[in-house]
């Protein structure tokens, strides 16, 4: 009986060390007696125990890494910080093993790295209008350099650009004056619109001087409907002009 229990005691030991189970989205990276065998998985499969084989769980799902806030001097010597998110997954689980260390930690090192080089090669005005491009940039520099690790990049975005106090508010002075310039050149433009239809306005009256009269009587009637008691307006010579040339 004892003899019985200790069978199925070594039998269940060698069942866990040979038997392992890899999820869907997980890949198993065999090593035997330290050479590289491959990536096994999905599913069940057998290992040999005593330490021949080893096997590495590298999971396949998306990953997403939080980049740190980065102090970064721009082109245009403003000093700014500004983290960011990346999204990245294995594509060769055997490279993501073998060729580094800890991928994601080595992953993060890289895009902090990239990022203060890109951002201080970019003017302000161009990380605030331009962040898709930069985005773009940093994806495309992010995954050239993770590639021989088995890892593509999906997505980099920047999350936030913190300015200093005194370049806020000299881009809000800035963001004033570009309104109050806006605002002038439309009531300029307003104005000259304004004075060519006058002229033309002028000119189709002057032709016709029975229109300056009825234009006049449309006028005191408008003036009539404020309710006024008294009112008080000159008459033009030109009004009268007609009824002394007929009388005449």
């Amino acid at each position: 009986m004892t003899y019985l229990i200790t069978i199925l005691a070594v039998l269940f030991f060698l069942g866990s060390q040979m038997i392992k189970i890899v999820k869907e989205y997980e890949r198993g990276v065999i090593f035997r007696l330290g050479r590289l065998i491959g990536a096994k998985g999905p599913g069940l499969f057998i290992i040999l125990p005593f330490g021949i084989d080893k096997m590495v769980k590298v999971e396949l799902r998306t990953i997403t890494l939080d980049v740190p806030a980065q102090e970064v001097i721009t082109r245009d010597n403003i000093p700014i910080k500004v983290n960011a998110v990346v999204y990245f997954r294995v594509m060769e689980p055997t490279n993501a093993v073998v060729n580094v260390a800890n991928y994601v930690s080595a992953t993060s090192q890289i895009a902090q790295t990239t990022l203060r080089s890109v951002l201080g090669q970019a003017e302000l005005d161009v990380l605030l209008a331009e962040r898709e491009k930069i985005n773009h940039e940093l994806q495309k520099i992010i995954d050239e350099q993770t590639d021989p690790w088995g890892i593509k990049v999906s997505v980099v975005e920047i999350k936030d650009v913190e300015l200093p106090q005194g370049m806020q508010r000299a881009i809000a002075k800035q963001a004033e004056a570009e309104r109050e310039r806006r605002a002038k050149i439309i009531h300029a433009e307003g104005e000259a619109q304004a004075s060519e239809k006058l002229c033309q306005a002028a000119e189709m009256l002057s032709r016709t001087p029975t229109a300056v009269q009825l234009r006049f009587l449309q006028t005191l009637t408008e003036v009539a409907t404020e309710k006024n008691s008294t009112m008080i307006f000159p008459v033009p010579i030109d009004l009268l002009s007609p009824f002394i040339k007929n009388r005449t």
